[in-house]
């Protein structure tokens, strides 16, 4: 190799006096023409390039706006094409800095404002950035959660589907470039706007407010602007199905917060109301005979009503001297009948009763026969009284 080709050589391969873009490249150049078929620019220290192709006919590519004389980000997708341009591309340039945006995005925590495109039973579909993300059902904020009984699927379509065309305000929390996934939240935004008044609150405050949507699982009530979750068990301490059984919407409560996690607060009702089962004693014994009324008959027994706040299982081991097929030919919901009390469990909420104790006159404590020795026995201390 001569001297001059090898002074060529160490001067190509010096970055510092020419700087030689490589394929993947984003680089800075200005607009030297725009034509129908292609715009030309000038790679400053470089030479001209080029870009054409079918991204001139893309609308989202912001072509139309682009003239003589503008400074463009370009992608180089060939450093040489066959007349010795260098190929670009403003799409790849723009797919770049759209990721780069995310990125950032995810980074700083920043919230962005999107329009949602599409529905699905899963989520939302969503734009950012010429991008498309994905809004979970779960990373909806409490007002636009669809709270559907019975999770029935196609109702929560149907609601999720209302928000097409709607902007929201959300916050990046996941971006994977590789695999082309980007997750965002509307509830990260609605956390954030939550916390100033989160913060007002403690584990052990009681709050007032109107029961806001009904679910299987429980309640939700409205308190200053945040929303609490009562779960069925803690609105009352007797058994109950659905919490419709005893709430409505619009009811205006008292509720203790039992827990705080993040912007999620459980609250409790019957935490306010004395436990009766801690007094359960002073009114059932094992051996005493009962009144009560059938509730709820499920294949292992009937869940029977003593009083609004006590209820008892009558096991099916406890129906019948006889293997019971059927429980309904026994009774059903609504009957009243004579129980047994054959178990009282104050601690653990539970009072067993059986039927076919009752079999056994002599071992059941009959209620007349009950207050007629209490009468005798207070008429005898009466007449020793008067004398």
């Amino acid at each position: 190799m001569s001297e001059a080709n090898q002074d060529l050589k160490t001067l190509l391969s010096d970055k510092t006096y020419l700087n030689i873009p490589k394929v993947g490249d984003v680089i800075k150049g200005k607009v030297i023409s725009v034509t129908k078929n292609e715009v030309r620019v000038d790679i400053e220290g470089f030479r001209t390039g080029v870009v054409r192709g079918r991204e001139l006919n893309d609308p989202s590519s912001d072509l139309e706006s682009v003239k003589a004389g503008d400074d463009v980000e370009a992608t180089v997708i060939d450093l040489e094409n066959e007349n010795g341009e260098v190929e670009l591309s403003f799409r790849f340039a723009g797919h770049r800095r759209a990721w780069d945006t995310l990125a950032e995005l995810f980074r700083t925590s920043a919230i962005v404002i999107v329009k949602v495109t599409e529905a699905s039973k899963g989520g939302l579909l969503v734009r950012i950035n010429n991008l498309a993300a994905f809004l979970p059902v779960s990373q909806l904020s409490p007002d636009n959660y669809p709270r559907v009984a019975g999770g029935d699927k196609s109702k929560i379509l149907e609601k999720l589907k209302s928000f097409v065309g709607k902007p929201m305000e959300v916050k990046v929390i996941d971006v994977n470039e590789g695999e082309e996934k980007v997750i965002v939240s509307e509830k990260a935004v609605w956390e954030d706007k939550q916390k100033s008044v989160i913060n007002k609150f403690h584990v052990g405050d009681v709050v007032e407010g109107q029961v806001s949507a009904l679910a299987d699982f429980g309640a939700f009530v409205k308190f200053d602007i945040l929303e609490g979750l009562v779960h069925i068990s803690e609105i009352a301490w007797q058994r109950i199905d659905h919490p419709r059984d005893l709430l409505k919407m619009g009811d205006t409560v008292r509720a203790e917060i039992i827990g705080i996690e993040g912007s999620k607060i459980f609250l409790s009702m019957k935490k306010l109301v004395s436990d009766p089962w801690k007094s359960v004693g002073d009114r059932y014994r094992v051996g005493q005979v009962v009144k009560g009324k059938v509730i709820k008959a499920n294949p292992f027994g009937f869940f029977v009503e003593l009083d609004p706040d006590i209820h008892g299982l009558a096991h099916v081991s406890e129906l019948s001297r006889k293997p019971v097929k059927d429980i309904n030919e026994i009774a059903k919901p609504g009957d009243e009948l004579e129980f047994m009390v054959v178990s009282v469990e104050p601690e653990q909420h539970r009072l067993g009763l059986s039927l076919k104790a009752m079999t056994e006159p002599e071992k059941a404590e009959k209620p007349e026969k009950k207050e007629k020795a209490e009468k005798e026995e207070k008429e005898d201390k009466q007449e020793e009284g008067e004398k």
